[in-house]
This record gives structure tokens, C-alpha cells and sequence, in this order.
């Protein structure tokens, strides 16, 4: 069990959290949730013990896995190896031996310490390590002739894969996950839902994924008016209970204010005459009847709004033997395919697959993305199609938002400026307008576009999107930096665009409700093409 007594949090004048008490018990799966910037994270570290509380204290058992957030700390370990680590006491007891076997004679002294270290490796399964971890592995999508390479040689999706299996390692008595599902496939992320509903210590987990949320959580710990309070259920029981006891109390409140104010009036008339016995009794009820002091919640709400300027022709996309192949290694093979207006098609895949390969084939033919751009957000510099063609039709106009976006956002720039530029025409107003839509305050318009987090870079990344009103929207894994209130504004505003939309993401939920048609990227390079939802495109494959 991982407990929590009296444990407050604050960052100069902002308090994360204070005088927080309360447990986690083995056998329940809890959600972390909170908006960006609530203290989510920083919560995770006082329970893992990275961090210490300001006040309280922290109880965590002897055992536990932690999601490593640092994707560069193993770079010089075997993949293998990375994984074991996750076991502290089984690695080092296994290094120390490795240290005494490579002595050229032993004593008595290392004879009768190999003799404690086998027992450790014996006690925490060692000599079954390499197997248990190499599933693990399997199970992540990490084939067996990856397990012996250097870390540094993996990419950061793979790398993302490896740390979780290291948290997994070992049968943790508790887990401590900080976004487990980034950089993560569908089926790799269907894979750890199923492994964590099996998983009988204690899991918190922190996720933007609201479908995994919802499949894993027996329980919800929300991070919100400057506490933590605990809710039984998923995470949409969750945002159902507190919703009813906010307005409860705003309900109670509000009767409450009703009366004190009667009888303030009535103190008011009275307090000069001769019925001061009847005034003392309605001061007395006015401090019974004092408020139910309510803390602001940091919760914050966007608002997304996609528009056209002019809708596009009714055929808005022809692909003909489109190809690709990267080193001889081929990734798209002749995808034939006709978009008609208003269709919402989900490319869906393995990491690798094809799917940024294939955006990047449609957006290098788009009569208004700019090849500089396209260079800037791709990395690459070769052809983006080898053979057939893609053809976009009458009043084609594209929107993109990049899975890598920080390149699109110019540094040196004000946020007000940097939007501005890509429609001088706008009224300074509607220009506030978009970023006020978007949760950036009035004064945060002047805030330089190098300092914005990844966050604040997506989002002003939408309101360009917004302002330029494309009949296309093409969108490379858009809910990466993104919290679950930003997310669901995203999925309304996708479900309620009028305009065809080509989508990449692994969010279960946004593929589910938005989706009418689905691309999907198969491991021998050919593309499914399924018109339908994707709950329909399930029931096909079963």
C-alpha cells in the first residue's frame, strides 16, 4: 500500500495541493487526473520519492515499478539489460557477482558472499530474468533481435517501450506509470490495458487517453481545488460524480446566500429598535449559515471551432499506386484510393507502419502546404513519392498539424505575432479571440514562442488552424502535449467540422466518435481501406 499523510505542495504562490491525506491500496487501479499544470507529475514524484513533500510524509512499500522518464539515461545498456534494472535488488546483487567471478582467485570472504548473492538472484526469479524480460519485450512489440542492442540505437518510440517493460519488471508491488501510452501503437497500447487489468498491487497511472483510463481504473484520484479527492470508478464516473457534488454544494450555497441576505435586511431595519433580541438570533444564524468555502478549481476548458472559408469540391482526393520505400526498404505499395467530401479517415497502424510516410506523400502534392515547411517538420530531404500520384481536387485547402510541430513555431516572436502573420487582414480582437479560445490569457498574448511548453505550442498550433479556416484538415497524432479536457474539445470540434479530415493517432476514443473511414496500415505494406467506424471496421476483423 502507498499512503499519504498531511502532504502539502506549493510553487511560490501557487498551491498544487495541502494537508492531502489518503492511501492507495493493493488490488485497485487508480487514475492521477488533473488539467496541465495541476501537479500531477509532481505528485508521482513524492510517490515514488524522487521528490520530497514541503510537509507530510510519504509511505511506499519495498517494491515498486516507476515509468522512467528519461529516454537517454540507458543509452549505453544492452535493451535486455534496461529491462532487469527494473528489478534494483536483482541487478545489483547480479552485477556484484559478475564483479567477484571476474576476480582472478576468490577468498573464503567471496565464496561465502556468492553464496548470499545467489540466494538474492534465487528469491527475485534471476535465473529466469532474461526469459521474463524478453516477453515483456514481445508483448510491447519489441522483437526478439532488438533485446541485444545498445539502447542508443533504438528509436525514441522503442525506447519509450523498453522503460516500460523495465517498470513492469520484477512483480512490482506497486506501479507508478506517467503517461505509459505515449509513443504507443493501438495494439501495443490494447496489449497494457489487458497486462494492468491482471495486475493485482497497486497502479497509478497518469494518462491524456481517456478510453485507457476508462478500460483500466477501478478508481480515480482527481487533482482539483488545491486537494485530492478520491472517486470510485472510471474516469467518465469520475467527471459524472464530481460534477453532481460541485453543483450540489453551489445549489446549497446559493439557497444559503437567499437567507443570509433576508436576514441582513432584517438586521439592517432592526438593529436600532426595540427588537434586538430577535437581531442577535439572526447574527447568530448569518455566522451559522456562513458559505461553504468553495477552493477555484484550475480547471480549464478550450474551446475549438473549425471552419471553412469555402468548401471544397465534392472529389477532394485521388490517390493512384502511390509508393514509397526508404533504403531499399519499402513502406507504401501502389495505395490506390478517392476521398469525397466530409469523409473522417483515421490512418491506423504499428509505429513504422507508413502512416506519417503516407500524410507526408499527400501534403508534398497540397497546393497550400509549403515544401520548406514539409522539409522543416519531416526531417527529410528526398523525394516524398516514388510512384503513381496524388491529385487533390477544386479548392483544395489544407490544414496540418505535424506530429513533430515545434519546428512550424518560430522563435523570436510574441504568440500574438507569430498568429497574426498567417492572416495580417484579422482585427487584432479576433486575434485575441483565438488565443483567449484556447486558455492563453490576455497578457500571455506578448509571451515569446521560445519559451512555450509542448503543451502551449499544440495549442497555438489550432488556433493558426482556426484562423485559416481549411476545408481539409490533415492531423499527425495532434493529442501528443495535450491534457483529456483539451482532447475531448478537439474530438467535438473534429465530430462537428463540416470538412474532410485525415487523422493519425492512437487515442482510442477519438478514432471511435470521429472517424467515418479507416486506412489501416497492415504489416505487409498494404493499406485496408474500410469505409466505415471503426467499431464496424472490429466487428470485420472478428
Amino acid at each position: 500500500m502507498i499512503s499519504v499523510s498531511n502532504v502539502s505542495m506549493r510553487y511560490g504562490a501557487k498551491i498544487l495541493f495541502e494537508d492531502v491525506s489518503t492511501a492507495f491500496t493493493p488490488g485497485r487501479r487508480y487514475g492521477l487526473t488533473g488539467p496541465n499544470g495541476a501537479g500531477k507529475s509532481t505528485f508521482m514524484k513524492l510517490l515514488s520519492g524522487e521528490l520530497e513533500p514541503q510537509k507530510g510524509t510519504v509511505v511506499r512499500p519495498r517494491k515498486f515499478g516507476v515509468l522512467s522518464q528519461d529516454q537517454f539515461a540507458f543509452d549505453a545498456c544492452r535493451v535486455i539489460d534496461t529491462v532487469i534494472m527494473g528489478n534494483k535488488r536483482l541487478w545489483a546483487a547480479m552485477e556484484e557477482r559478475e564483479v567477484i567471478y571476474a576476480k582472478p582467485e576468490l577468498t573464503d570472504d567471496d565464496g561465502m558472499r556468492l553464496g548470499e548473492l545467489e540466494g538474492i538472484v534465487g528469491e527475485e526469479d534471476g535465473y529466469s530474468a532474461e526469459s521474463d524480460a524478453a516477453l515483456l519485450l514481445q508483448g510491447l512489440d519489441l522483437p526478439d533481435e532488438l533485446h541485444e542492442r545498445k539502447m542508443g540505437e533504438l528509436q525514441g518510440g522503442q525506447k519509450v517501450r523498453v522503460l516500460l517493460a523495465q517498470s513492469l519488471f520484477g512483480n512490482p508491488q506497486a506501479l507508478l506509470l506517467d503517461e505509459p501510452t505515449n509513443h504507443l501503437d493501438l495494439d501495443s497500447i490494447h496489449w497494457l490495458q489487458s497486462f494492468l487489468n491482471s495486475y493485482d498491487g497497486t497502479l497509478i497511472v497518469i494518462s491524456h487517453d481517456r478510453h485507457f483510463l476508462n478500460s483500466v481504473c477501478t478508481h480515480v484520484a482527481d487533482i482539483d481545488y488545491e486537494t485530492i479527492i478520491t472517486y470510485t470508478g472510471n474516469y467518465d464516473e469520475m467527471v459524472l460524480a464530481k460534477t453532481q457534488v460541485r453543483s450540489q454544494i453551489e445549489a446549497q450555497n446559493s439557497q444559503r446566500e437567499k437567507k443570509i441576505a433576508q436576514l441582513n435586511e432584517f438586521i439592517a431595519r432592526f438593529s436600532a429598535g426595540t427588537r434586538s433580541s430577535q437581531v442577535q438570533s439572526r447574527r447568530k444564524e448569518v455566522e451559522r449559515l456562513q458559505l461553504t468555502e468553495l477552493a477555484k478549481s484550475n480547471i480549464q476548458r478550450p474551446y475549438i471551432k473549425f471552419e471553412q472559408k469555402r468548401p471544397s469540391g465534392k472529389h477532394i482526393l485521388e490517390l493512384e499506386g502511390v509508393t514509397k520505400s526508404y533504403d531499399d526498404v519499402e513502406v507504401l505499395r501502389g495505395f490506390t484510393s478517392s476521398v469525397t467530401r466530409g469523409e473522417k479517415i483515421a490512418l491506423m497502424g504499428r509505429n513504422g507502419a507508413g502512416k506519417t510516410t503516407l500524410i507526408n506523400a499527400l501534403l508534398a502534392n497540397s497546393p497550400t502546404t509549403p515544401m520548406a515547411e514539409l522539409r522543416e517538420t519531416s526531417g527529410y530531404d528526398g523525394e516524398f513519392i516514388e510512384g503513381g500520384q496524388v491529385i487533390w481536387g477544386h479548392e483544395a485547402s489544407v490544414g496540418y498539424f505535424a506530429q513533430d510541430h515545434r519546428a512550424l513555431v518560430t522563435n523570436g516572436m510574441s504568440v500574438f505575432e507569430w498568429l497574426h502573420q498567417w492572416d495580417p487582414g484579422a482585427a487584432d480582437e479576433e486575434i485575441r479571440g483565438l488565443l483567449g479560445q484556447m486558455m492563453f490569457a490576455r497578457d500571455e498574448a506578448t509571451k515569446r514562442t521560445d519559451v512555450l511548453s509542448g503543451g502551449e505550442t499544440a495549442r497555438l498550433l489550432f488556433c493558426k488552424l482556426m484562423l485559416q479556416k481549411p476545408n481539409v484538415l490533415v492531423l499527425d497524432e495532434p493529442t501528443n502535449h495535450l491534457d483529456l479536457e483539451s482532447i475531448n474539445a478537439l474530438n467535438i470540434a473534429l465530430q462537428r467540422y463540416q470538412g474532410t479530415v485525415l487523422i493519425a493517432t492512437h487515442d482510442h476514443d477519438l478514432i471511435d466518435e470521429v472517424a467515418t473511414r479507416i486506412w489501416n496500415f497492415e504489416s505487409d505494406r498494404k493499406i485496408t481501406d474500410f469505409k466505415g467506424s471503426y467499431e464496424e471496421f472490429q466487428t470485420v476483423l472478428v
